[in-house]
């Protein structure tokens, strides 16, 4: 019923399984089972979907059963369960509940990104960056290499007051863009930008840097009837476990400083095992 109208369907007949795949599988966006499942129940499948979805990732479940009561539909949509439908279920009704759930879904993915995102790059939010941070973070514990770029505006305090508040805001779109090629990137707050890189370390995070620090130099920004420019400033850190995303940035941060003490649009590394910087 669902291949018929276009629907890609995995089908499982153990629930552990199909758990383990939506776990593996972030863009399943529907889920439909039975409670007579096994070995998981169908509510304990229901709950365990919820709990992996939480609130930022859209997912709507549908549960069937055989046993239609109040009782029985209760426990379902306490389990975390969107909607409830009979077994077996009736091909037009089925089709109907799935476009609810189309509906609802695309809600919920426009709400997440509403809520992660910044409103004027187009990056992602503060909050966002931290968590997906963390994120890489846990991954970075088993070893694999992972770095941090923190990015300033050189003298953006000048652009807007040369050239007004809305120029500014082009020239921070303009950097947005250009930092938001590779890797998980933010916009912290006013002019300041933060990129994590998975799987990168120092000396490729440095060279990263400073092919961005050349690239920013040459961006143009629209100034009436003229153009203006502008550099910036970049501080690096690396992953030294153990460690934390707070020391991480805290370090590059570190760097940044100093990168703009030492004369701006230029790529300073942290110092490793001390609290200064070093210039590269």
């Amino acid at each position: 019923m669902l291949e018929s109208h276009g629907h890609t369907v995995h089908e499982f007949t153990e629930s552990d399984a199909a758990l383990r795949f939506l776990e593996a599988t972030p863009d399943v966006r529907v889920v439909i089972s039975s409670l007579e499942v096994r070995p998981l129940s169908g509510l304990e499948l229901c709950w365990s979907a919820r709990i992996l979805a939480e609130e930022r990732r859209p997912l709507h479940i549908i549960m069937m059963s055989s046993a239609n009561c109040v009782h029985t539909l209760a426990e379902a949509l306490d389990s975390g369960a969107d909607d409830f439908i009979e077994k077996p279920p009736k091909a037009e009704e089925l089709h109907a509940r799935l476009r609810a759930a189309e509906r609802m879904t695309r809600l919920q993915e426009e709400l997440i990104r509403l809520a992660e995102t910044d409103a004027l790059t187009g990056l992602l939010n503060r909050r966002a960056f931290r968590e997906r941070a963390e994120a890489a973070a846990l991954r970075a514990q088993s070893g694999t290499a992972l770095s941090c770029i923190l990015v300033d505006i050189d003298l953006f305090k000048r652009i807007n007051d040369n050239h007004g508040h809305d120029v500014g805001d082009t020239a921070i779109r303009a950097v947005g863009a250009l930092l938001g090629e590779t890797g998980i990137v933010g916009r912290l707050g006013g002019e300041e930008f933060g990129i994590v890189l998975p799987e990168r370390d120092l000396a490729s995070a440095l060279h990263y840097a400073e092919g961005l620090r050349v690239r920013a130099r040459t961006l143009r920004i629209a100034c009436g009837d003229d153009t203006c420019g502008l550099t910036c400033s970049f501080g690096v850190s690396t992953w030294s476990g153990p460690d934390s995303v707070h020391a991480l940035l805290k370090r590059a941060d570190v760097a940044l400083y100093a990168a703009k003490a030492g004369g701006r649009n230029r790529v300073v590394a942290e110092a490793m095992n001390s609290g200064t910087a070093q210039a590269v």
